[in-house]
């Protein structure tokens, strides 16, 4: 879980400054000038950075948390001056109930495809539809929308678990569940950041009237959530390998610009690979990758894995000598010398593209093959540059494959 930490930290801007909002001590109407600033500024840079990445999601989540706190303000801020409800309140609480989750779980869910530009335009497009005939309604006869939405309509489906009416309740937990199915198959950022998103809107909405900061506080947060799930996104896209998860060459790049005096460098290459690849398909090619990235992000004695290209990958020791880091490498090889994977057989592969992504990984009943790896050392003593240094490290990884693969040659040394 360690491993997996830095994935979740864009989580923590959102909560330092939903905490910072939630205990402050302002006493300014949620209405007031300190707290429509923030939002409006979170929502611009948002939106530019959105735009700039090309992410048409979480720019119309941010947006839509935006207006939820445009239609509520005005309501609570009235409540909290002078006690007493302002004309169509209820109406206008029960419909952001009620729409709220219906949109979240349609923007989630619906992916992301072609012209960012047509993308917006067509989502905007089926949300306008679909809100216009409501609004409609709800202005020509607002209370009987709002007994229509906040009556209880099933009896025996309990609603003890939520604050809010039965129907925007359950309409909340089923499109979490969705939410969650969804950040159950892709775990990335965004999803995250959308199910978290609107989990804190539906704690948040059966409280506004009695805390109105909650209001602010929590909208807040969950824009730069969003924002930072994005940010989040876009470097991992930048300097992490989609298919095994590890950092990529431009990720070890930057690290290279920051080693200290002395480092060690370990090039690694699976064996038989291209010979395994024309055997097996680049499917099964795939998962041996995936194996081999997830032991190698195992290594010990202050290693760190990436994925250099093709089926080469890199472990980089900062503070540490050829010698001392020999065992950390040894262990590694060893560990992944150790693991078996059984094949799926090629007629039961799925002639769907997405099927079988979603299948890699997951075993099979074919053959079980064993994965090696040969491993090339050198360190700071190979040249003035890390480069040369990787250089080196190349050169003895050919002494290893020329000794017989799955074996650690130094530069220099042999082992």
């Amino acid at each position: 879980m360690l491993r997996h930490l830095p994935q979740i930290l864009f989580t923590l801007p959102a909560l330092a400054v939903g905490l910072m909002l939630g205990m402050g001590q302002v006493q300014e109407s949620v209405d007031g000038s300190v707290y429509r600033l923030l939002p409006l500024t979170l929502v611009g840079m948002g939106s530019g950075l959105c735009l700039l990445y090309g992410r048409v999601r979480p720019l119309l989540l941010l947006w839509m948390v935006y207006l939820v706190l445009l239609l509520l303000e005005g309501p609570v801020a009235y409540f909290q001056r002078s006690a007493m409800l302002a004309p169509h309140t209820q109406v206008i609480f029960h419909s952001v109930c009620l729409w709220l989750p219906l949109l979240f779980a349609l923007v989630v869910l619906w992916p992301e495809r072609g012209h960012p530009r047509r993308d917006i335009g067509l989502r905007v497009l089926v949300i306008g539809m679909a809100l216009a005939p409501f609004v409609l309604l709800a202005a020509r006869n607002p209370e009987a929308m709002q007994r229509l939405i906040s009556d209880t309509r099933w009896p025996g489906l309990v609603t003890g678990f939520s604050a809010l009416a039965q129907v925007p309740a359950w309409l909340f937990a089923l499109a979490v569940a969705a939410l969650g199915m969804q950040v159950r198959r892709h775990p990335r950022p965004v999803e995250l950041a959308a199910l978290l998103s609107l989990a804190c809107l539906y704690l948040m909405l059966p409280r506004i009237f009695i805390q109105p900061l909650v209001l602010v506080s929590v909208c807040t947060a969950v824009m730069v959530l969003l924002i930072s799930a994005v940010v989040q996104e876009s470097f991992d896209l930048a300097f992490r390998d989609e298919l095994t998860g590890l950092p990529g060459r431009r990720a070890l790049n930057e690290s290279l610009k920051r080693l200290g005096p002395e480092y060690t460098i370990a090039m690694v290459d699976v064996d038989h690979f291209k010979k395994f690849n024309d055997t097996h398909g680049h499917d099964a090619g795939d998962d041996v990758l995936k194996l081999v990235g997830s032991r190698l992000a195992q290594v010990g004695g202050g290693g760190r894995a990436y994925r250099y290209g093709g089926e080469e990958f890199s472990l980089l020791f900062d503070g540490s000598d050829a010698r001392r880091a020999q065992q950390a490498i040894e262990q590694v090889r060893h560990s992944v010398a150790a693991a078996s994977m059984q094949l799926r057989n090629r007629s039961e592969r799925s002639r769907d593209d997405e099927a079988g992504r979603q299948r890699r990984g997951q075993g099979g009943n074919g053959p079980i093959v064993q994965v090696t790896v040969s491993i090339g050392v050198a360190d700071h003593r190979a040249g003035d540059t890390p480069q040369a240094a990787i250089e080196a490290a190349d050169k003895a990884l050919y002494a290893a494959k020329d000794a017989g693969r799955n074996c650690v040659r130094l530069h220099g040394n042999a082992v």
